[in-house]
């Protein structure tokens, strides 16, 4: 349950920091799409994508006012997907502190990679397509890269540290009950 909730956060947090620039990227998505990733079965992943794919549509043309192209997003939908592959690969059998922190590392730079490519390629911004067009994008993109690792830092942490808090409340106290035997 806790992996959907944090889809619908991570949902939420687009629509708030759409109006705040100093905030972009700096989301639950990333962290919310490795944890789901990590907690759901595959056949579920539809769901969070069928969600992510339509909150794009809604912000792209009712916040942002620009025409909808869906070969403009086909980077970050394959982004979406490939993130709870990610999370499903690093973290559903085992998680240690070294793998959240590599998930919470390679999830924001392969979108880093991924959509600022998309943005040099679609040509929206007027980077032109040279080597130096395509590292101008990547600069650009720096600010976003941070907020997004931070972000999905702090989502994996809070998720996988509530569900740690819970199983040690659920589960009964091993040496309380070993000392009263």
């Amino acid at each position: 349950m806790l992996a959907y909730v944090l889809v619908l956060l991570g949902l939420g947090s687009r629509y708030f920091v759409a109006s705040h620039v100093a905030w972009l990227n700096f989301t639950a998505v990333g962290g919310s799409l490795l944890y789901f990733g990590a907690r759901r079965s595959w056949r579920e992943m539809f769901i969070p994508l069928g969600a992510l794919l339509a909150s794009d549509y809604c912000l792209t043309t009712f916040h942002y006012g620009y025409p909808f192209r869906w070969q403009d997003y086909v980077t970050t939908w394959a982004w979406y997907a490939m993130a709870m592959a990610l999370g499903w690969i690093l973290l559903h059998a085992k998680i240690t502190f070294f793998r959240g922190a590599a998930a919470a590392i390679l999830g924001p730079t392969s979108f880093f990679v991924v959509s600022n490519y998309g943005v040099w390629a679609s040509g929206f911004n007027g980077y032109p397509h040279t080597l130096s067009g395509l590292a101008a994008c990547y600069v650009a993109g720096i600010p976003f890269y941070r907020n997004d690792v931070i972000s999905a830092a702090i989502v994996l942490a809070g998720a996988f540290g509530v569900e740690a808090l819970l199983r040690k409340v659920r589960e009964p106290n091993a040496s309380v009950e070993a000392g009263a035997a």
